[in-house]
């Protein structure tokens, strides 16, 4: 029996849903020195997300296309390709022009190949299995958004390094992720669904990375 592609959508984002809670259950059960301290904060934001997504899949996210490609016929835009990186290019120049952030720059290049290399490959695999069709027609890997993941990769750890020094950090960083997640839509490569579920997985990889980081490097120092 053939199983639809929304059914398939929907079983890898639940998939993704309960690695969440699951990590979440390890991580807040580490009460050493490791310094793993999981708040309810940070879980609120990716599953919330994922949760949305889950709700506007299918026909929600069919009319809302619908409604973009009636009003915004013939828009493109290639802003998204780069806007995506902004807020990481906004922690390293802060980092090499001197202002203090939670790690040294170093760290922070670190930080941002792991929480890029595991949101990335998360959403890689989501896309491999689930094979949804992007509203365009011209492939099958609508699901999650890439740009997205990546965007709100780096829009997060912009909010961990530097949004104790001023809360207008996190908003600019994800101001600029969810620019390219609406350009996503405008430019018809997405559905709503693939936009909400890739910020889901960049915000909660990246939460998860600076709780493990600290653990990790203690366990390498030893």
């Amino acid at each position: 029996m053939e199983v639809s592609p929304i059914h398939t959508r929907y079983s890898y984002g639940k998939l993704y849903f309960f690695l969440l809670i699951f990590v979440a259950g390890q991580v807040s059960g580490q009460r050493d020195s490791t310094h793993i301290n999981l708040k309810p904060e940070h879980i609120v934001a990716p599953v919330g997300l994922t949760l949305a997504s889950f709700a506007v899949q299918g026909k929600i996210s069919k009319q809302l296309n619908r409604h973009i490609t009636s009003e915004y016929a013939g828009f493109h835009t290639h802003v998204d390709d780069y806007l995506w990186a902004a807020p990481a290019a906004l922690t390293f120049t802060l980092s090499a022009s001197g202002v203090k952030g939670k790690h040294k720059l170093g760290e922070q290049i670190i930080l941002f190949l792991i929480s890029n290399a595991m949101a990335g490959g998360a959403a890689q695999i989501i896309k491999w299995t689930a094979r949804y069709p992007r509203p365009n027609g011209e492939e099958y890997d609508s699901f999650p958004s890439g740009h997205t993941t990546f965007a709100f990769v780096n829009a997060t750890m912009l909010h961990e390094e530097y949004g104790h020094h001023s809360p207008w950090y996190p908003i600019g960083g994800y101001a600029a992720a969810t620019t390219v997640g609406g350009m996503r839509l405008l430019n018809n490569r997405h559905w709503l669904a693939d936009v909400l579920m890739g910020a889901a997985i960049g915000i909660g990889t990246t939460k998860g990375v600076y709780l493990v980081y600290p653990w990790a490097k203690n366990k390498l120092g030893k």
